[in-house]
């Protein structure tokens, strides 16, 4: 084996590993789960991440799909993944041997002066090379190899487990930021109704005080009323367009961008409907939550870590061997001029590697990894209290929300009424200012809360659902009325 042809070979490894990046090189499977973007794995079937300006109007799917894909912290997740993954290729790969080739040539001007017996000098000038090859190939270690094997796999899932909590969590915001903007919007909505109303009462009034049929305190207590409908209007405008930017955020857009978003009422009420009683769900997220099962993960690849600590520990042995070619000149003897000469050198082996004394690291070494362990143990613990008790909370504010959208619908008929009958009484002389001014004040209340009870009612189904893990994109059949 000469030097232009481990020069080759190396261009040629070169040239491949660089294909690799392009060809998504895999040789040890490792990298095959990887979803194909961000928020594949909550979007089976569906086209690739959506970019350019959303829908008119935007609907809750589209939202989320873009939310899942653009959101810094799915993409962060999604990188994790991908790190993880490699590492499991890592963890792989030491099961292989290992090749090395070594390629020299230097110009080499040697001289050599005996004082006093200037026939034994000498002085050559050569280009000398020298190739070589080496193999090393760990056999057997004490399952330090597959103790860490087993941790970049626990790690993996704790990655996926992370990914999958990550995209319930960015489903769950984008679709609460959704129902604030439909909030928002609704409340601007019936700001205006409101200043509209009061315009009308206004109107109403000063007619009556301009026939000297009512005081003049009647138009006054009216332009009282309309002035602070005017200014919660223009608040109401300001709050939706605050709530349109964190939704134009959330899904990875400038705040800027001009959302259509539909009205509250217009979206048909989530279907999704838990037979369960709360301590089953509670139960079951234990076991099953996105957030549980990373936490678990973790724990193993922990436990995992201290099997490969203390292995590492342990003799190793190995299979080496070696190749080497030069054309270093040679002499004969002293004063003998040098010849043109070519050498070799194999071996092939075994090595027995034993660590006798480490100064104590490896004892302080496998303490650490048995901390970290119980410190995992306890992470998990702390895991499943949480999440059963954010699906306590979830399913209590589910259930709130149901019971006040009910109730906010007879609440606003019965204002409703109210009001028409107030106002018909104020233009026929028989009703005063005050009882139209309350009836139009509850009407107006009755409004707002009718449209965040609906929003409410939304958001509650949902956040239940991403307390419990089991958001999907099957929750969201999102439909307008003319579609």
């Amino acid at each position: 084996m000469n030097g232009r042809r481990i020069a080759r070979l190396a261009a040629a490894g070169v040239i491949l590993v660089m294909a690799g990046h392009a060809w998504a090189f895999d040789p040890l499977f490792a990298q095959g789960s990887i979803p194909a973007n961000p928020g594949a794995s909550m979007t089976p079937g569906e086209r690739p991440c959506e970019s350019g300006a959303p829908g008119q109007p935007l609907t809750l799917h589209e939202a989320v799909g873009r939310g899942l894909c653009h959101n810094p912290k799915t993409r962060e997740a999604w990188a994790d993944v991908k790190a993880q993954a490699a590492a499991m290729g890592v963890a792989r790969a030491a099961f292989l041997p290992t090749m090395s080739g070594n390629w020299q040539g230097v110009r080499d001007d040697s001289a050599t002066d005996v004082n006093g017996h200037p026939e034994l000098g000498s002085n050559t000038t050569a280009t000398v090379r020298s190739e070589s090859v080496s193999l090393n190939w760990v056999l057997f270690d004490f399952g330090a190899r597959a103790a860490a094997l087993r941790d970049a796999s626990e790690l993996l899932a704790a990655a996926r487990a992370t990914q999958d909590a990550t995209l319930q969590d960015t489903f769950a915001t984008v679709a609460k930021e959704y129902y604030a903007a439909q909030a928002a919007l609704g409340a601007r909505e019936a700001a205006a109704q409101v200043e509209r109303m009061t315009q009308d009462s206004l109107t109403a009034a000063q007619a009556r005080v301009d026939r000297g049929v009512a005081p003049v305190t009647d138009a006054l207590q009216a332009q009282t009323q309309h002035d602070e409908a005017v200014f919660n209007l223009t608040k109401a405008e300001g709050d939706a367009q605050t709530a349109l930017g964190m939704l134009a955020s959330d899904i990875g857009l400038d705040p800027g961008e001009p959302l259509v978003v539909p009205a509250a009422t217009a979206t048909p009420l989530p279907d999704a409907a838990y037979s369960e009683s709360v301590a089953q769900l509670i139960d079951d997220v234990k076991r099953t939550h996105p957030a549980v099962l990373a936490a678990q993960a973790q724990f193993e690849a922990a436990q995992a870590k201290v099997t490969q600590t203390r292995a590492e520990g342990l003799p190793n042995i190995s299979l080496v061997g070696k190749y080497s070619h030069n054309n270093q000149p040679a002499t004969l003897g002293l004063g003998i001029p040098t010849f043109p000469a070519t050498g070799h050198d194999a071996y092939v082996g075994v090595q027995v590697t034993i660590p006798f004394f480490e100064g104590f690291g490896r004892h302080y070494q496998v303490r650490q990894a048995e901390a970290e362990a119980e410190r995992q143990d306890d992470a998990l613990d702390g895991t499943r209290q949480q999440v059963a008790l954010d699906v306590w909370t979830s399913y209590q504010a589910q259930r709130t929300a149901t019971e006040n959208a009910v109730h906010s619908e007879s609440l606003l008929a019965i204002a409703r009424r109210s009001f028409d009958a107030a106002e018909h009484r104020y233009r026929a002389g028989v009703g005063n200012i005050l009882e139209l001014l309350n009836t139009q004040t509850a009407l107006a209340t009755a409004q707002q809360r009718r449209v965040q009870a609906l929003a409410d009612w939304h958001n509650a189904k949902l956040q239940l659902a991403s307390k419990l893990g089991r958001l999907s994109m099957r929750d969201i059949t999102q439909r307008l009325p003319t579609e």
